[in-house]
């Protein structure tokens, strides 16, 4: 869109001059787009975006571990910034200390070059994915008789916490605070490494097991998982956020929708990590199968919703047809979404003075955003100068929030410029949240209305 064209977009929003000519209010006009954001929405699951989805009602548990598979043409499947990738003990560390760190390093060149990070979890093992053979022949423990389908580790052996700590703790040495690393799950006991086996080990070894993954990832966003209360009560009270992997299931009977996640939230006390620590949810199953099954689309997500979730993962799989506009609301709701609802500044600012500015903002989703941006102000003109509003959009929870500050006008020669507003990533510089309202230029910050910057007093 040209610069005629933005301004065309913003004749919608109402603006209004203050008492005496003396100051610019300006209400954007919002947009109800779905929003491709960083930290959020729905998640690719072992690829990227572009790559083919799965067929049907299946998908696999294997972890990406060469080049991407090719593509015929783009899929049929939302925006995503969130790459969530697992991958089997067995499968990184085939031998002991040989560890395939190329899987890993692969996977996040591959989330960034196509314009998302990764979300990972390192898996002990499944029914189909046994531990590593030289693990099983070290000596540990087993915790079930000889001959049972599925060789489980005893959690409280200590060569169990030795090995897979080793891995843990590399991992972190290699990837902690990675930008290109969403997020991290906490993922020691139990089959696919969550928090549920018939050989579950005493808390305290749990708690140790959970410990690892905070010395190995200090600077990077942990999610618990959610089964064992005592372990999620834990996690998350060292400052994990948390997530499950059912989202979805209403078989009759008995389902994880209602006698269990419910109850899980209030009993083991998450029901307010959310507001410091993102909720991140998996399908059970596929969104096709709970069409096939009758389940309530609009139930199950308003729930994810009630819970807070941030980020979804449904597997790569299809959205029903005559389901797309229940997702696209949604993703409409889910995590943060930023409305610049009033700004009102002066109509004239001199050069290397301070001038008040008013925000009015409102985040009309249902989380906040859990990374650091910075709030920036721009004039543009003759010459750019921008501002940095000391404000931590962090703590801007579902609701409104003022911004009121005295900012610092750039050095700019005398003449007209135009206001705008970004969100900026702190490590670039550059705009990094695409807001909910009318006014995006070509280089990512919102067009807000008209100042005069009037020439720089001189001393006397």
């Amino acid at each position: 869109m040209g610069f005629r064209g933005i301004i065309a977009a913003l004749s919608m929003a109402l603006s209004v001059v203050g008492a005496w000519g003396q100051t610019v209010v300006v209400h954007p006009a919002r947009i109800d787009d779905v929003l491709a954001n960083p930290g959020m929405g729905i998640q690719t699951f072992q690829r990227f975006n572009g790559d083919p989805l799965n067929s049907g009602t299946a998908w696999s548990e294997e972890g990406p571990t060469g080049p991407p598979a090719s593509v015929s043409g783009p899929p049929d499947f939302p925006p995503s910034t969130i790459a969530y990738c697992r991958w089997f003990w067995a499968t990184l560390e085939p031998a002991k200390g040989d560890i395939r760190w190329g899987i890993l390093d692969r996977a996040l060149q591959e989330a960034a070059r196509h314009g998302q990070t990764l979300a990972i979890r390192l898996m002990p093992y499944d029914q189909k994915h046994p531990l590593p053979e030289w693990y099983r022949q070290s000596g540990a423990r087993r915790a079930n008789p000889e001959g049972q389908p599925v060789w489980e580790p005893d959690f409280a052996d200590p060569l169990y916490l030795k090995h897979w700590g080793a891995l843990v703790h590399e991992a972190g040495r290699r990837y902690n605070g990675d930008p290109r690393l969403d997020a991290v799950d906490i993922s020691s006991v139990g089959y696919w490494g969550e928090g549920w086996s018939d050989y579950m080990p005493p808390f305290e070894h749990q708690k140790k097991l959970i410990d690892i993954w905070f010395e190995a990832f200090p600077s990077t966003p942990l999610l618990m998982n959610f089964d064992q209360p005592e372990g999620l009560r834990y996690g998350t009270g060292k400052g994990a956020g948390w997530r499950f992997d059912c989202l979805g299931d209403l078989r009759q009977n008995w389902s994880h929708m209602l006698d269990f996640y419910p109850l899980q939230i209030v009993r083991a006390g998450v029901d307010d990590v959310w507001r410091r620590a993102p909720v991140s949810f998996e399908t059970c199953w596929v969104p096709e199968y709970w069409k096939q099954h009758g389940w309530d689309a609009n139930y199950i997500l308003n729930e994810a919703l009630r819970w807070h979730v941030s980020s979804l993962n449904i597997k790569s799989s299809a959205i029903p047809a005559d389901w797309k506009r229940i997702f696209e609301e949604f993703q409409k709701r889910m995590g943060y979404r930023f409305e610049l609802r009033r700004i009102e500044y002066p109509r004239q600012v001199r050069a290397g003075s301070d001038a008040l500015f008013r925000m009015w903002w409102v985040n009309a989703g249902v989380a906040p955003v859990y990374r650091p941006y910075s709030l920036a102000l721009s004039f543009h003109g003759a010459r750019d100068g921008s501002a940095e509003l000391p404000a931590d959009i962090r703590k801007w929870l579902p609701g409104d929030t003022l911004v009121e500050e005295n900012i610092a006008i750039p050095d700019l020669p005398p003449g007209q410029y135009r206001v705008r507003t970004a969100l900026l990533d702190k490590r670039t510089g550059k705009p990094a949240i695409a807001l909910a309202i009318a006014g995006k230029t070509p280089d990512g910050w919102y067009d807000l209305g008209e100042i005069t910057v009037l020439a720089k007093e001189t001393g006397r």
